[in-house]
């Protein structure tokens, strides 16, 4: 008896999308908590391109960044990906001039601090300059 390795399930994935308003001329951005695969957001850029959105922007906590994202992210209508530190992703953003890094260790550790002392979370959260 030959018995064969099964196929791979292959799951079909769509992404839920809702442009809520009128997109053309105007500034669009994309938010999520993670960025792994970066397909659904190149699909989402051109659905708001095609729309008339003039700029489209990305922005997570989280970029996982999976293998294939940079050469894809360079060929897509995004024109920026904003994502945190909370990942180490300097490599990628020397790697894309697309990617830009958003640094959050000073905040998380003075929450850490915070809890850990007993003190209130919501002085990280009072008259933040814009700069910063």
């Amino acid at each position: 008896m030959n018995q064969a390795s099964p196929e791979p399930v292959k799951l079909a994935v769509t992404v839920p999308v809702n442009v809520v308003g009128d997109v053309g001329g105007r500034i669009a951005i994309i938010v999520d908590d993670e960025i792994d695969e970066i397909h659904p957001f190149v699909a989402v850029a051109k659905l708001l391109k095609d729309r008339g959105a003039y700029k489209i922007y990305a922005m997570a906590t989280h970029g996982t960044f999976s293998e294939d994202c940079l050469g894809v992210l360079e060929q897509s209508d995004i024109d920026e990906v904003v994502v945190t530190n909370t990942l180490p992703v300097e490599g990628l953003a020397q790697q894309c001039s697309k990617i830009k890094i958003v640094d959050v260790s000073l905040m998380l550790g003075e929450g850490i601090r915070r809890i850990h002392n007993g003190e209130s979370m919501s002085y990280l959260f009072r008259d933040v300059p814009l700069g910063d």
